[in-house]
C-alpha cells in the first residue's frame, strides 16, 4: 500500500486541476498514527471556495488506497504565500497558459505596508515577451488576473504574487 503522504500527494486542485496540492503548497503536512491519517491543508487565502472540494477530494482518494479514518485540518497560520508554489509547479503553470507568481521579496516581520503601483512585468507565457498589459484584475478566480501579450496578442491568465 502506497503510504498516505505519497496519496495526498496526487490529489489536484480543485480550480488549477493541472497543479497537485503538494506542487501548489496547500499540501502542508500528512502523519499516520494507530489507523488514522490526519492531513494538514492550508488554502491560498480563507475565504477559498474550493476548500470544501479539497477536503473532500483528499477524503476519497485516501478512503480509495484503504485508509479508512482520515481527518483533515486547516490551518491558516502561517498564511499560505505563492512562494510556497514548487518549481514542477510553475512549470506546468506556464504550460497550462498561466503566468506563474513571481517570488514575493523577503520582508521583516511584522505589518506588511502596502505599496500601490505597478508590479513587476509580467513575461507572457506563450512566447515570453515582458510587453503584456492587464486587461482585467480578476480572472476565473480572484487568485489570477486576465492579461494579454502586445507581441503575440495571445490573451493569458497570470497567477497573482500573494
Amino acid at each position: 500500500m502506497a503510504s498516505a503522504r505519497e496519496v495526498a500527494e496526487t490529489v489536484t486542485d480543485p480550480e488549477l486541476p493541472m497543479l497537485t496540492l503538494a506542487e501548489l503548497g496547500v499540501l502542508r503536512e500528512v502523519t499516520e498514527s494507530t489507523g488514522r491519517v490526519e492531513v494538514t491543508i492550508t488554502p491560498t487565502y480563507t475565504g477559498c471556495p474550493a476548500l470544501d472540494a479539497m477536503r473532500a477530494d483528499l477524503r476519497s482518494r485516501l478512503a480509495g488506497a484503504g485508509y479508512a479514518d482520515v481527518r483533515v485540518r486547516t490551518v491558516l497560520d502561517p498564511p499560505w504565500t505563492t512562494d510556497w508554489i514548487s518549481e514542477s509547479g510553475r512549470r506546468k503553470l506556464r504550460e497550462a497558459g498561466i503566468a506563474p507568481p513571481g517570488t514575493a521579496p523577503r520582508r521583516a516581520p511584522g505589518p506588511i505596508p502596502l505599496t500601490l503601483g505597478p508590479t513587476r512585468r509580467v513575461h507572457c507565457p506563450h512566447c515570453g515577451s515582458a510587453d503584456t498589459v492587464e486587461v482585467s484584475r480578476f480572472s476565473a478566480t480572484a487568485c489570477k488576473s486576465l492579461r494579454r501579450c502586445a507581441a503575440c496578442s495571445e490573451p493569458f491568465e497570470h497567477f497573482k504574487e500573494i
